[in-house]
């Protein structure tokens, strides 16, 4: 019979339980004993919730308290050098510093998985980097699914795919260098787990979707003939994107069985079912792993069972990749439209969509006639559905004349006009949105939607912590001001909720990173602005203060990738309707005296296609989005954006393209790495590039600031030099918040004098 497996289930739990569990801990209002408990509880059951639904596989190894990619540094010993700590002998405690920082070192780089929103710490490599196999925990989750009688398949991220992810540290050299020490140390945690008693272990390698360099690919033949010595069965799974140009690479290595994408990638099939070897399983990952919408039952049993045919029970089937990044179980969701719900499908419903296909495999279609039923049923309900178009909104994208994403006048053109009427000082001073979200906040907000607060008593709690937050920063002697953001409960679902043809969940929350989840909106027809969203905060909190307040909006390429998208449109056409939706709030901002307007675009790099053959395409459009979002806008009216955890190096062009007014983007963790970049190109606006890092809670050190600084000024002019944290403050308290800031503002008028006397002199 066919074998249904997994690469990975959602961690986090049904109600985001790991979540709270890790943060009691950080709040030391439990030990690690309570912390292990909890942990291993979550693990079991997600296991037998698994086994209910009929896995005849369970992974091992995708659970984790922060992050897979720092487990794996963990497990062949290689976590940062700078930290001192013993991978082998590595505490809790220890573990959560690498990925938050401690009062000497700042937290490990961290980035995004590939085009998804998940972002991972970055390995750190020096040439001299040594590897020591460190299986023990893995070990004791194995044992754990042993003893619940699950047949489990560790999962590892591969030798090759690790290498590539991490950062070269210290004196330049080659990572591949550091290969065959690599590869002796992952000979030894096969033998541990064949040691073990497991049968399949699954070696990801999602690099191999890349345009990967000549000498990367001649690597996997040496390096899995190296690995091919373990008794074990290796699984090589890739995901993400066609792999098909490495079809015979692949067939040929010597593996037990290759996972691929066919969801992502479906006309790589034809390269890999040719010649397949008669020795090696095919998974086929036909289920959507990234997405919610409902699978196309009887298109894909009609796939199945071709690939049957030929391969019989050679034929696996399992989701495109690791469920991480779908929302745990919909039928918690008691408040979705009833049609609306009948379209979805998340974790636990995509188990019951692989159980339903190996019925059909095994028992003939009539064993799920009922199931294939519902499913036509469900998919041209929804084709048909007169909730997903509106008229108007074709029509206005149609009318768009040429050229109507332009600014009326070049940046050094509208940088006087701007500069004129703002008055700014030398290296001015602002911060990215948010402020702390306080659990007074979300109190107010929750008992606002539950009916608890009327609407007047919310709007009063909220301008009351929005006037808190402005005079805060007042008193701080921050030079552009925010209001803070009180009323939002997250950068994209306070504007999807405000939107038409976007939908809300109650539970369908996904991991962004360590215990920050999110809640990404539905789109599931076409996008307009009924109302203005966001114009009356933004009135009052300028009507408190001289100094300027600027706008906050979040961007239309980052609302698209941080949404579940409908699938019936090109992503494209979606995007240019979430523009114009928000060029009506920006018009509206700038008529109601709102004249400083951020629009934050931190997913533009996370959405870049992973074959360069297609980043022109997605760049162009990207773009075009992001000058449609602010077309129209008076050259006096300055536009910022805000960008960070990405690689954006090899994008700058288009990121100049933007034609933002200033830019603020994420550089502390790198130690203004990225700025170099934005150096070396030339980049002709204004730039913030963040001097410390929220995501910690430790606060720099004036010296670590003024470090930071003098970096950037060697890089960036000046004038044209804006100061500022790397991203929003709604995960930090206030204590930590304004000590970091005025440690801010300090190091910056002291460099602003300095300047000043320099230029006087």
């Amino acid at each position: 019979m066919s074998t249904i497996h997994l690469a990975g289930f959602p961690r986090i739990g049904a109600k985001r339980e790991l979540k709270f569990l890790v943060e009691k801990f950080w709040k030391n209002e439990i030990d690690d004993a309570a912390l292990q408990a909890g942990a291993r509880e979550l693990r079991q059951k997600h296991w037998l919730l698994q086994k209910g639904a009929g896995l005849d596989i369970s992974p091992v190894g995708d659970f984790s308290l922060y992050d897979h990619v720092l487990d794996a540094q963990v497990l062949v010993g290689a976590i940062p050098r700078r930290f001192g700590f013993d991978a082998a002998k590595l505490s809790s405690a220890q573990y959560f510093q690498l990925a938050r920082g401690n009062s000497s070192q700042h937290a490990i780089e961290m980035t995004k998985w590939f085009d998804s929103n998940y972002h991972y710490l970055v390995p750190e490599w020096h040439a001299d980097t040594a590897f020591a196999a460190n299986p023990a925990p893995l070990l004791a989750q194995i044992a754990e699914a042993q003893a619940l009688g699950i047949k489990s398949k560790p999962v590892l991220i591969g030798p090759l795919t690790l290498l590539w992810l991490g950062k070269c540290k210290g004196a330049a050299f080659d990572r591949l260098s550091l290969l065959p020490a690599l590869l002796q140390t992952y000979q030894d945690l096969l033998a541990a787990l064949n040691a073990a008693k497991v049968d399949w272990v699954q070696l990801d390698e999602p690099i191999l979707a890349l345009d990967l360099p000549a000498e990367w690919l001649a690597a996997f033949a040496p390096a899995y003939a190296e690995l091919a010595a373990s008794p074990l069965q290796l699984l090589l799974a890739t995901y993400f994107g066609s792999v098909a140009p490495h079809a015979e690479l692949l067939k040929a290595l010597p593996v037990a069985g290759l996972h691929l994408d066919l969801v992502r990638a479906p006309q790589q099939l034809a390269a890999f079912v040719q010649g397949w070897p008669q020795d090696k399983v095919l998974s086929a990952g036909v289920i959507d792993g990234r997405n919610i919408w409902r699978a196309d039952l009887d298109a894909v049993l009609q796939q199945a069972e071709a690939l049957h045919v030929q391969l019989g029970e050679r034929l696996w089937l399992a989701p495109s990749c690791s469920l991480l990044h779908s929302p745990f179980d919909l039928a918690q969701e008691g408040q979705l439209d009833v049609d609306l719900k009948s379209w979805l499908a998340f974790a636990v419903q995509k188990l019951n969509e692989l159980k339903l296909l190996k019925r059909g495999l095994q028992q003939g279609r009539a064993s799920i006639e009922n199931e294939l039923a519902a499913s036509n049923y469900a998919r041209e309900q929804r084709r048909s559905s007169p909730r997903i178009h509106r008229a108007e909104v074709a029509q206005r994208l149609a009318a768009l004349p040429a050229g109507s994403d332009r600014r009326a006048s070049p940046f050094a053109q509208r940088a006087p006009l701007q500069h004129a009427w703002l008055k700014l000082p030398l290296l001015p001073t602002t911060t990215i949105g948010s402020f702390p979200q306080t659990s007074e906040i979300r109190a107010a907000r929750a008992a606002f939607k539950r009916g608890e607060l009327d609407a007047a008593s919310y709007e009063a709690a909220m301008k009351a912590e929005i006037e808190l937050v402005i005079r805060k920063q007042e008193q701080l002697d921050i030079d552009v001001l925010v209001h803070g953001e009180a009323e939002r409960n997250d950068m994209v679902e306070y504007f999807g909720e405000q939107l038409a043809g976007f939908a809300f969940t109650e539970y369908g929350w996904v991991q962004s990173y360590g215990s920050r989840c999110v809640k990404p909106p539905v789109i599931y027809g076409d996008v307009a602005r009924p109302t203005p969203m966001t114009v009356r905060w933004a009135v009052y909190a300028q009507s408190l203060s001289p100094r300027p307040v600027k706008g906050m909006l979040t961007g239309p390429v980052t609302i698209l990738q941080w949404s579940f998208v409908r699938n019936d449109l090109p992503r494209s056409a979606v995007c240019r309707q979430i523009a114009l939706a928000i060029n009506d709030e920006v018009l509206d901002l700038e008529n109601a005296g709102i004249k400083v307007i951020q629009i934050d675009e931190p997913a533009v790099r996370e959405g870049l296609p992973l074959k360069r053959g297609d980043w022109d395409a997605y760049l162009a459009w990207a773009g075009e989005a992001f000058r449609l979002s602010c077309a129209g806008v008076d050259d006096s009216t300055q536009i910022h954006t805000h960008m960070c955890y990405s690689e954006f190096g090899d994008i700058l062009p288009a990121i100049a393209a933007l034609d933002a007014d200033v830019i603020t983007i994420e550089t502390s963790r790198s130690d203004m790495e990225l700025l170099r970049d934005f150096g070396s190109f030339q980049y002709p606006n204004e730039i913030g590039p963040g001097v410390y890092d929220i995501h910690s809670p430790r606060i720099p050190t004036e010296a670590e600031l003024d470090k930071l600084l003098a970096k950037a000024l060697q890089v960036i002019p000046a004038e044209r030099l804006w100061v500022n944290p790397d991203c929003g403050l709604k995960t930090r308290g206030w204590p930590e918040t304004e000590a970091a800031l005025q440690a801010m503002v300090n190091v910056t008028k002291r460099l602003r004098a300095k300047l000043n006397a320099t230029a006087q002199a």
